[in-house]
């Protein structure tokens, strides 16, 4: 079956550490569904792309052609990536307002989705982002999000061990995300925008 896996990525910089995190944890799971006899196709949103749309959807509330193209990136996809820096203990503003951009346009948009988390920050102190925030915020919006999440301080970078620890943590994340991709039909999307059939109001009522 072909898959998608949607990738969001909410680093500032270009590189950035949360891009480099973010594209090896799609390159792990494309492997753990390859080897389940899965196609997979990875679609990434960079989020700092669509900064000004954000702010300008929060004010007008319409989204801007090139965020809502980003928008049905993640909702058409079978399980979803997300990364980011952290800053005060927390997830970016802007990765922020990226899922609560999407939660006002359709709040089921992550309704069983799976997700797996990810983060980086310039010390290990900072990898409770990860349960203390975005955790949380990701079940608040319905996703299936994965027991083993990753966090990347510099030092997981270099070194002699260090990419190897932070190999496995990858791949074992990578593994639990692969699996809830594998075991559900593939999503159907829905347009927020269409209006309910005058059938399904009258067996509401």
């Amino acid at each position: 079956m072909k898959r998608t896996i949607a990738v969001v990525s909410a680093g500032l910089g270009r590189p950035s550490s949360s891009r480099l995190l973010a594209d090896r944890l799609a390159a792990a799971v494309e492997r753990e569904l390859h080897e389940r006899g899965d196609e997979t196709e990875v679609r990434v949103v960079e989020v700092r792309d669509h900064a000004h749309d954000l702010v300008n959807n929060l004010v007008s509330g319409f989204p801007a052609p090139e965020l809502q193209g980003a928008f049905d990136v993640v909702t058409g996809a079978d399980g979803l990536i997300a990364v980011t820096p952290t800053f005060a203990a927390s997830y970016s503003g802007l990765f922020k307002a990226f899922f609560d951009v999407l939660d006002l346009l359709d709040d089921n948009a992550l309704a069983d989705k799976p997700v797996l988390i990810g983060a980086t920050g310039g010390t290990a102190r900072h990898s409770l982002v990860l349960e203390n925030a975005m955790r949380p915020l990701f079940t608040y919006l319905r996703g299936v999000v994965v027991p083993m999440s990753v966090f990347a301080a510099p030092e997981d970078w270099g070194g002699a061990a260090a990419p190897d620890l932070l190999a496995r943590r990858i791949d074992r994340a990578a593994a639990q995300l692969a699996v809830e991709i594998h075991r559900r039909d593939a999503p159907a999307v829905r347009d927020p925008f269409e209006p309910t059939p005058f059938e399904d109001l009258l067996g509401a009522g």
